[in-house]
């Protein structure tokens, strides 16, 4: 009998698990920092593409289990989103650091698998760098994959390390250097995925967008938003931003429509 905050799919028998850390697409409670830049609509629309995206691009990997991690409150929405195609689990306790040790608590700690935490605004990753980061997961304790602002955008293990996230200097400038400080502490060998970045400012808007404008297959609902945003000039109002998310978003952050 599954748990009301667990949603199943069929068993997998894959030795690897990506499990994209996530929120209900809700106005203010996404991207919070693009708020700057951009309505709250207009930022709840631009999430709901970057993680259709994101599942595309985990779909596409071979014999490699999905599933998307959350808080409690988070489950029934992100399940329409999900569809039959990847598991969503409930993390135990508040916050990033709890989310990233709840994947691993339920992912590896029984199973010894390669298990790779990764985020939701990255889905412009080329396939290859999460193929090469299990690889490399399969000769080291860690796997990390550095962004240029002193973050990470993931993260793998083969078990569960309780201390190995602290709720301080998440989402930092010193969010790595705790990390690997944590991971010297418990002598785990760590190796490293290419540096890349997420989106978290509009210059993340408009670097993306050069790079889409390129290649859109890479991530088409994504590079479909920020065409429309660029022919803005920048700025959405709300009733494209709408039209944009594709109906996902009722406005007040409840998802009316699945992804496919």
């Amino acid at each position: 009998m599954k748990s009301s905050s667990e949603t199943l799919v069929r068993p997998s028998g894959s030795d690897c698990v990506l499990v994209i850390m996530a929120k209900a697409p809700r106005p203010g409670q996404v991207k919070t920092r693009l708020a700057l830049s951009l309505s709250p609509e207009a930022v709840t629309g631009f999430y709901c593409c970057l993680l259709d995206d994101t599942l595309a691009l985990a779909r596409s990997l071979g014999d490699v289990e999905v599933a998307l991690m959350c808080p409690e409150s988070d489950v029934t929405e992100l399940a329409q989103v999900a569809g039959s195609k990847a598991s969503v689990v409930a993390q135990k306790g508040e916050g990033l650091a709890a989310g990233l040790t709840s994947v691993f608590a339920h992912f590896a700690e029984r199973h010894q698998r390669r298990t790779i935490a990764f985020n939701s605004d990255s889905p412009h990753l080329p396939r290859s760098v999460l193929e090469d980061a299990f690889e490399t997961l399969a000769t080291h304790d860690v796997v990390v994959g550095p962004t240029y602002d002193g973050g990470y955008y993931l993260v793998g293990a083969k078990a569960s390390h309780p201390t190995l996230f602290g709720g301080d200097g998440m989402g930092t400038s010193t969010a790595l250097e705790r990390l690997l400080s944590r991971a010297r502490d418990l002598e785990l060998s760590v190796g490293f995925a290419d540096r890349f970045y997420d989106i978290d400012i509009a210059d993340d808007l408009t670097r993306l967008a050069e790079e889409l404008r390129l290649a859109p297959a890479r991530a088409p609902r994504t590079a479909a938003w920020l065409k429309e945003w660029e022919a803005c000039g920048g700025t959405f109002s709300k009733n494209l931003s709408d039209s944009l998310s594709d109906g996902l978003s009722d406005g007040h952050g409840r998802i009316v429509k699945v992804i496919s």
